[in-house]
């Protein structure tokens, strides 16, 4: 029987529809519009995607989205100074630097040097300690968008063994992290390009991740029977986007999987609509 479609378009939307009613109280209550800055250097047409799609997911819950659209030659320290004036700036709640950014701009920097309270991305340092420490100010976009995927899905992570194929600092880590807190309870396994004998580690999962950025690369030989399989690759190819996983084959050997695209994509944006209203509610007291 083919397995389940994972359909994270649809959630999306039924997310976005609960976040504008939650945004159109506090606007009332606190009159305060929360804010989010996304900051765009240069004209990688992935990205310029990306961010046009933020800023119409931040219209329809009726949060504000400002870009700062800058040239592909913008130092590393005029990039920054803007940073530091979005910092100071208590009309802006959340900054968003889209990655990524050009070779002369150094990415850990440009992280580190977004204000904490307003790394909605949750990619500075501190936000990462906080996660590991089950303290969380923010969860990062994607693997919370993965959690809510299952949990929304009544797909139970406690006691299950989920295998993520990607040690990433935006995916695999810190869905790792995340999984392991209290009240997630999930067994996990992180597997990477040194992993010995791949597919006999993926068949051991009961919920399989994969984020590794290579087109079509988990096959159905590498999936156990009933298995939910978790696609987060985005690749384009010739035959336009697929993920990272090979959608025809797997399909007929997991219990669920995710479609690519309309899986965890759109939820990976809807996460950052949340923490936008997380750090304005903070902001605001």
């Amino acid at each position: 029987m083919p397995a389940q479609i994972l359909d994270g378009k649809l959630l999306a939307r039924q997310i976005r529809g609960e976040l504008a009613e939650e945004v159109a109280e506090f606007v009332a209550s606190r009159g305060v519009t929360p804010t989010l800055a996304a900051v765009l250097v240069g004209g990688d047409p992935a990205s310029e995607v990306y961010v046009r799609n933020k800023r119409r997911d931040c219209e329809q819950v009726g949060i504000e989205s400002r870009l700062h659209h800058l040239p592909e030659e913008t130092s590393q320290a005029e990039l920054l100074a803007l940073i530091a004036e979005l910092n100071a700036d208590r009309s802006v709640h959340g900054i968003l630097v889209q990655l990524p950014v050009p070779p002369q701009i150094a990415t850990d920097v440009v992280l580190e040097s977004i204000d904490p309270s307003k790394d909605v991305d949750a990619f500075h340092a501190e936000n990462v300690g906080r996660i590991v420490q089950g303290q969380p100010r923010f969860l990062p976009c994607t693997p919370n968008g993965v959690i809510e995927l299952l949990k929304r899905n009544e797909l139970t992570t406690v006691g299950q063994h989920v295998v993520i194929v990607g040690r990433s600092d935006i995916v695999g880590k810190p869905l790792a992290n995340m999984l392991v807190q209290r009240g997630v309870d999930a067994t996990v396994t992180v597997c990477h390009s040194r992993t010995r004998d791949l597919p006999a580690v993926t068949r051991l999962a009961d919920i399989l991740v994969v984020a590794i950025g290579r087109a079509n690369f988990v096959t159905a030989e590498m999936v156990k029977p009933g298995a939910i399989v978790v696609d987060v690759g985005i690749n384009r190819t010739d035959e336009g986007l697929v993920g990272d996983v090979e959608f025809a084959g797997v399909s007929e050997v997991a219990s669920w999987i995710t479609p690519v695209p309309g899986g965890v994509g759109p939820l990976t944006r809807v996460m950052l609509l949340l923490n936008t209203l997380t750090a304005a509610r903070a902001a605001v007291g």
